[in-house]
């Protein structure tokens, strides 16, 4: 469970579907009254309904959670993204394209990067978070003024 996935949770649990707000349209001159708009349906939610869990379900069906954190934290985080898969976890580096990859079920704290010992599971779950890039348009760090060209996937 992740915090996306209150949202989707939240909208069925009131017995309604997602929907955004009709675009707007240019002001113009009064006439007569008209009909409100019906609102459109929304696009991908980006989380999973948990309804099923809190009536007594045992499993989400989830293939994987993705993160994007596009820039620096006074914590002492970098820019990355992440997606978990099952017990496997695979980060990569905004600022070099560096992966590392992690199995939480041996190693929650994380200090054990198994990148080099698995290259197609990174190749595949990689793949998978430049997909999931693309759907959200993650957006990526910008050129500073004299710097280097920042890494894309």
């Amino acid at each position: 469970m992740v915090g996306t996935d209150f949202f989707p949770t939240f909208i069925n649990a009131a017995g309604a579907k997602p929907t955004k707000p009709a675009k707007p349209t240019k002001p113009t001159k009064p006439t007569k009254p008209t009909k409100p708009t019906k609102p459109t349906p929304a696009g991908p939610i980006d989380g999973v309904d948990l309804m099923p869990l809190l009536k007594g379900g045992d499993r989400l069906e989830r293939d994987a959670i993705y993160w994007h954190y596009p820039h620096y934290s006074n914590q002492g985080g970098f820019p990355g993204g992440a997606i978990r898969m099952a017990e496997w976890k695979l980060i990569e580096r905004y600022e070099d394209g560096r992966v590392h990859l992690y199995n939480l079920s041996d190693d929650i704290g994380e200090t054990n990067d198994l990148a080099a010992q698995h290259p197609e599971r990174v190749t595949n779950m990689r793949a998978k978070l430049h997909a999931w890039y693309k759907d959200v348009d993650a957006k990526f760090l910008g050129k500073k003024e004299d710097g280097p060209e920042p890494w894309r996937p």
